[in-house]
């Protein structure tokens, strides 16, 4: 059984963390109820036609209830009663598709295998799950946080359709997961960084000198994200071409007005490098590791600059295009290219 409300996002007696969760629910009853609730709330979307998405969509909450031993209308499964409450389905539903995720993919790759969780849960004491063919990121989110990407919804939507190459999140749907006592609210967003595709260096850069090194115990693990004092330590900047760094340019500007214009101070720009040839990176060959590099800003180029051509192999001239430090002694580090 189902119904839709404008309710809030799920409110539950619990004030404890997910790892205490984690204690109280099995991984692997987590990780079913998440696969088994989107399957069924999605799989229901294809029996709704297709409109355009209305103010009133964006607050709109449907709840099924998915009973162990089945129902009319749901399915009979091996993990303890649960709720599901889908925010903003028809919403996330016209993000999908303007991501170019048909609904058959999304419910395959979250669906279809087991969900890998990753080791770690994030500083916030969010966990993370990963779908096998590493399409998505599936993170578990606090109250306020789901609230509060509830309302950005409207101006996100605007963002997206004003600016299609942007590099915030893609998110593709949020949902609320009331399984034995515990609420459990979680995000499907894009995995900026899959894993076919090995990264050497991981920079985590917010335009700012001030602590902006990793701490030992993060330069200790086997894939460190580096911080901006690091990436000004280990780079003389990026090669990119002058058509590319425009558009880059442009879709950071757009992204920051958003984010100012939702009042987020605290965000920042997720870099990856993959170094082809790798070689250790040194002090003396700072210079030279610029050669070669293929760079993902959030999205793949293609997100910012359209569809590109293969690149031109690189000239041996150290003026040629790089995000160096506009002025020698300035303290932030600037895109600057050339024009």
């Amino acid at each position: 059984m189902s119904d839709t409300n404008n309710d809030s996002m799920g409110r539950g007696t619990q004030g404890t963390k997910m790892s205490k969760h984690h204690k109280k629910l099995t991984a692997s009853a987590i990780k079913g109820a998440i696969q088994l609730g989107i399957g069924y709330v999605v799989g229901n979307l294809n029996s709704k036609p297709d409109r355009d998405v209305l103010m009133q969509d964006f607050s709109v909450v449907e709840s099924v209830f998915l009973p162990n031993e089945g129902s009319n209308l749901t399915p009979a499964h091996h993990f303890p009663d649960f709720r599901l409450k889908s925010y903003a389905p028809l919403a996330f539903r016209y993000f999908r598709e303007l991501f170019g995720i048909k609904p058959d993919d999304y419910l395959y790759s979250i669906c279809n295998e087991p969900l890998i969780e990753l080791s770690n849960p994030g500083a916030s004491s969010s966990w993370f799950y990963l779908t096998s063919d590493d399409e998505f990121i599936i993170k578990t989110v606090q109250h306020k946080e789901a609230e509060f990407l509830q309302k950005l919804l409207p101006g996100y939507y605007m963002n997206l359709n004003q600016n299609p190459r942007t590099l915030l999140p893609k998110f593709y749907g949020l949902y609320c997961i009331q399984c034995s006592g515990f609420t459990i609210r979680v995000v499907v967003m894009n995995n900026i960084l899959p894993r076919a595709m090995k990264m050497h260096y991981k920079y985590d850069l917010k335009g700012s000198s001030y602590k902006r090194c990793a701490s030992r115990k993060e330069r200790a693990k086997s894939s460190p994200t580096f911080k901006d004092l690091d990436f000004k330590d280990m780079h003389e900047g990026l090669n990119l071409d002058s058509e590319t760094y425009n558009a880059l340019m442009k879709t950071l500007q757009r992204d920051c007005r958003v984010l100012e214009s939702f009042k987020i101070m605290d965000y920042s720009l997720l870099l990856g490098i993959h170094v082809l040839d790798h070689k250790p990176l040194s002090r003396e060959s700072r210079c030279d590791s610029r050669k070669g590099q293929k760079v993902l800003y959030s999205t793949a180029l293609e997100s910012i600059q359209g569809s590109m051509k293969d690149p031109e192999p690189l000239g041996d001239d150290d003026t040629f295009g790089g995000i160096p430090a506009k002025y020698k002694d300035e303290n932030l580090p600037h895109l600057s290219g050339d024009n």
